[in-house]
């Protein structure tokens, strides 16, 4: 029924262009701003009551023809909170977005809400999920107008990933800000325009955006929202810190401290104390100013940082709130040795030696030459133990630190090139193998290299390298076991080395790829995901992937592989860490993450490393549950320490004992200085971890709201048996069984071919044929082609939305398993019961930094009565939802159905004035709701309200009737299918 009307107000319906919407808050007299009812924000549309025939709409009854079975009642209501986009709640954003956030992840959020500027650090642990935790933080920010516009700060090759994530889990679409991409989109703008303006949502390149070219621009127009992923590396240490470092530090003090804008700052990092204090007071003071002074022996300091600083481990939230969090039970590590050819050895002794006599005559020559002479036999060492390859091409090419001007000017281009450090996040580039020419020549040098390097490279092949041998026998053993690995190598000719001679010695069904830094971020995932096409449909093929460290930090591999193999050891062991964080995360479908290192017993390197750095650094993961940073300095004091042994052990002649097991002293005391200090930082870190677990936000009041917000949108369970009720009823078949319990797979080539053509690109494109199985997964971190049983999954909202249309449309000639009426017979009720499906639209106020915010919002929920409308006995909420559960104990005659349904709906306009008192009892609960999230800023808490909207609209009314003394007969209330 409609009715003409110039007076529309915020949350009224109106009919316009076919179909019902409701009025948001932004409409004027000659312009409405709608959403289709039950719609999402993306589908919100301007129409002009001058130029379109707009009519007051009043929500259609349901028609007592319309009767359904049993289960019409349940798959409505379901259909219909799964469908909501713009839920009541505190959390604004929770019903549009495409993942369901663990319970623990909510935490980061509730913090947010509290302050008036949300200034965070997020340290969560690596595969916990901080990306998800700060994209819920931006995702309610910009859903409540706190925030106008984002902006991503990351490494370049994170960017696409970190803008898949935003749009395809939080809705929010985001421009990609980079070398590669700035000069296409300044073409598109305005004059004077900044592409800051134009694009509100923006993924930067902090290495690009710090240059003094494009920095200036980028503080004055940033957005009032900003993340920097992998924040430690933003942040000085010192006066050794790099010019990368300093610059980067430099830019996010402006961001921070603007005193023109208040911004709103998510620093993410999984390793805030990067084994240096002043790096993490540096990284605390860009929250706030003086953050960086606190004194954490101090309660009352500890406590003001406790309300901005989230750090926990996975023993921490792996059980929280009963809820178990499916991470892997743990690493499984296994070392592996080789022993150095006849041949290999001869060289990599004759190549110490020279590098021994240029390090000898450069220091004769100055602290210059003597610095660029050291990181050149640190490279040509390096590569030696890496492959072949590497080394012929080390051998061959010039090292970068020979044009530097000064000593530390060598040390700035040498260090990066042979080092791992944990904080460098510029990872382009460092996987390049370096050079070790030097110049001048000296005794012949030249010669000298370019013989080696053709020995190096005449020792191709798992004949000569037994590196290479070994590694194919544990690549077999992985594969024979089920696991898909990958491979990490330091250097580019490394992994192309192995790849090249891993294809066709691992089996026919063996698929071998390599990604390093000669490709682009985007082709290295085009790549992997390649790799994972080439597989997906036969179970008996496995993968391998040969990748450098440009893979090792951010980018998420653990749904197609779930092994690594450290072929080249790290000098630093949280480049290991990083490097089995790919797989070792939240989604990992094994129990356990196999990791393979390999280290030669006698190049004279690999066995310290692993002894001192690697296997101390897995003990305090084992010990501590989570791994700690390697002090850089120390480090790198044990390292060189190694190198200038083998250096020395070359010049004496005693080429037997290098290789021996004798213990060196100097080594064995920069082992010990380093484990002093290493020790020092795990204990700040235990001490760390066990203050900001997080304690501010109680488990009772994270629960709370957990509940309030499943309850209005629905748990796993309830979307669970909707899927399952709704594909059967469509058509489709069920195949029970998957990675997990609970997970299934379904044919879906039967169902209707609307749907299908809607499905179709979710699942990755194509046709929906008969014999294609869509899995259906208990875990949301599923991959392309699968879905999850959430309710925010596109897939499971697409049922949804097709269930919800169908059952409002009685035109409708195909399947429609949900009904908006019934009469059920059951053992379940002992008197006349009718269950109501009820939505309710409320109007928010809610206040702001920028001022008041109106919204509109929507709830469904079940009421019930026993007896008439006129003279009700209202039951509890739960035991309305009870009756969900009830069964049909008796068949009902159509024609009695259809009168009893006319009967009650004829009579529910007396319950009108009952709907309403509940609706503003709801609405008095979700104020307080808000009022609670919010209970740390007062002034944001004054202004909140919350009211409904009357009517309410009647979506569904069931009538449930006792078994009859007698036992009718008859046709069970028909139209379910």
């Amino acid at each position: 029924m409609t009715q003409p009307t110039t007076d529309y107000t915020p949350g009224s319906l109106v009919s316009v262009r076919d179909r019902e919407w409701v009025v948001l808050p932004e409409s004027a007299p000659d312009m409405l701003v709608l959403r289709p009812l039950g719609g999402a924000d993306d589908d919100i549309a301007a129409v002009f009551p001058a130029f379109e025939d707009v009519r007051g709409a009043e929500f259609a009854a349901p028609a007592p023809q319309d009767l359904g079975d049993a289960r019409a009642a349940g798959l409505l209501r379901s259909a219909l909170r799964i469908g909501f986009r713009s839920g009541a709640g505190p959390f604004r954003s929770l019903a549009g977005i495409a993942v369901e956030p663990r319970a623990y992840q909510l935490v980061p959020l509730m913090m947010a809400l509290r302050q008036k500027t949300v200034r965070m650090l997020i340290s969560d642990d690596v595969g916990i999920g901080k990306t998800i935790e700060a994209g819920l933080i931006a995702s309610e920010l910009l859903a409540q107008g706190e925030a106008k516009g984002l902006a991503v700060l990351c490494s370049p090759a994170l960017a696409e990933q970190w803008q898949d994530e935003l749009r395809a889990k939080f809705g929010i679409d985001a421009e990609l800000v980079l070398s590669s991409t700035v000069t296409r989109l300044e073409r598109d703008l305005d004059m004077g325009q900044s592409l800051f303006d134009k694009h509100p949502n923006v993924i930067v390149s902090t290495d690009f955006i710090k240059s003094h070219r494009h920095r200036d621009d980028f503080v004055r127009r940033c957005p009032d929202l900003v993340i920097v992923d992998e924040a430690h590396t933003c942040v000085t240490a010192d006066d050794h810190t790099s010019q990368q470092s300093q610059r980067r530090h430099e830019l996010l003090q402006r961001i921070a401290h603007d005193k023109d804008r208040d911004r709103h700052l998510l620093l993410v990092t999984a390793t805030p104390h990067s084994g240096k204090e002043t790096a993490f007071r540096n990284l605390l003071s860009l929250l706030k100013p003086g953050f960086g002074d606190l004194d954490m022996n101090s309660g009352p300091d500890r406590a003001r940082l406790a309300l901005h600083f989230v750090q926990r481990r996975r023993a921490d939230i792996r059980r929280y709130l009963d809820e178990e969090t499916e991470f892997p039970a743990d690493r499984f590590f296994k070392d592996e040795t080789y022993k150095l050819s006849p041949g290999y050895r001869s060289l990599l002794e004759d190549a110490i030696g020279y590098a021994s006599e240029r390090v000898t005559v450069a220091g004769e020559q100055g602290r210059r030459e003597a610095r660029i002479a050291w990181w050149s036999a640190i490279a040509l060492l390096r590569s030696l133990v890496s492959s072949p390859r590497a080394a012929a091409q080390t051998l061959r090419t010039r090292s970068a630190t020979a044009s530097a001007a000064t000593a530390e000017e060598a040390d700035e281009l040498g260090a990066p090139l042979t080092r791992d450090s944990g904080d460098n996040d510029a990872l382009e580039g460092l996987d390049v193998a370096p050079g070790a020419e030097t110049g001048p020549e000296i005794g012949g040098a030249g010669a000298r290299l370019a013989a080696l390097a053709d020995r190096a490279a005449a020792l191709e092949g798992p004949d000569t390298d037994l590196k290479l041998k070994a590694l194919i026998k544990h690549l077999k053993e992985l594969l024979k076991d089920g696991y898909d690995p990958i491979v990490f190598c330091r250097y580019i000719p490394t992994a192309e080395y192995v790849s090249d001679h891993l294809k066709g010695k691992l089996g026919k069904k063996t698929v071998v790829k390599a990604v390093t830094g000669t490709l682009s971020p985007q082709q290295r995932l085009q790549r992997i995901e390649d790799l994972a096409d080439e597989t997906a449909d036969d179970p008996a093929a496995r993968r391998v992937l040969v990748a450098t460290d440009c893979l090792s930090e951010g980018v998420n591999l653990q749904h197609h592989f779930d092994a690594v193999v450290h072929y080249d050891l790290a000098w630093n062991p949280a480049r290991h860490d990083q490097r089995e964080g790919r797989v070792d995360r939240y989604g990992q479908k094994r129990d356990e993450v196999k990791v393979v290192t390999i280290y030669g017993s006698d190049n004279g390197i690999d066995g310290k490393v692993l002894e001192v750095l690697i296997r101390k650094h897995r003990q305090i993961r084992k010990d501590l549950g989570i791994s700690v940073s390697v002090p850089d300095e120390a480090s790198s004091g044990v390292t060189d320490a190694i190198v200038e042994w083998l250096l020395m052990r070359s010049q004496s002649g005693e080429q037997e004992a290098l290789f021996g097991a004798e213990e060196v002293k100097a080594v064995d005391q920069k082992a010990a200085e380093l484990e002093q200090e290493w020790n020092s930082t795990v204990e700040r870190e235990k001490a760390s971890r066990s203050r900001f677990a997080q304690n501010a936000i109680r488990p009772d009041e994270v629960k709370r709201e957990v509940d309030a917000t499943r309850d209005a949108l629905g748990d796993a369970g309830e979307v669970d048996g909707f899927v399952r009720q709704t594909l059967a009823a469509l058509d489709g078949v069920l195949y029970e069984g998957g990675d997990a319990p609970g997970d299934f797979n379904a044919d879906l080539s039967g169902s209707p071919v609307g749907l299908r053509d809607v499905l179709a690109p979710m699942l990755g494109g194509g046709i929906i044929d008969h014999g294609k199985r869509v899995p259906f997964r208990t875990v949301s971190a599923v991959t392309r082609g699968e879905a999850a049983l959430v309710r925010t999954d596109p897939v499971v909202g697409a049922l949804a939305g097709h269930l919800l249309n169908a059952a409002l449309d009685t035109r409708s000639d195909g399947p429609r398993p949900a009904r908006r009426c019934g009469v059920i017979r059951t053992r379940a009720v002992t008197t006349r019961t009718t269950l109501l499906l009820v939505r309710y639209r409320f109007h928010l106020t809610l206040p702001s930094r920028a001022g008041e915010r109106q919204l509109v919002a929507e709830d469904a929920r079940l009421l019930a009565f026993q007896g008439s409308p006129t003279d009700a006995t209202w039951l509890s909420p739960e035991d309305a939802a009870r009756l969900l559960t009830a069964t049909a104990d008796e068949n009902t005659d159509p024609t009695f159905g259809e009168r009893t349904m006319k009967r009650a709906l004829d009579a529910l306009p007396d319950a009108t004035e009952h709907l309403g008192e509940y609706g503003d009892r709801l609405a008095a609960e979700l104020r307080d709701s808000h009022r609670r999230v919010r209970s740390a800023a007062g002034e944001i808490i004054r202004g909140v309200d919350v009211k409904a909207q009357k009517p309410a609209d009647i979506l569904g009314a069931y009538v449930y009737l006792p078994v009859s003394a007698t036992g009718t007969s008859g046709a069970v209330t028909g139209g379910a299918a």
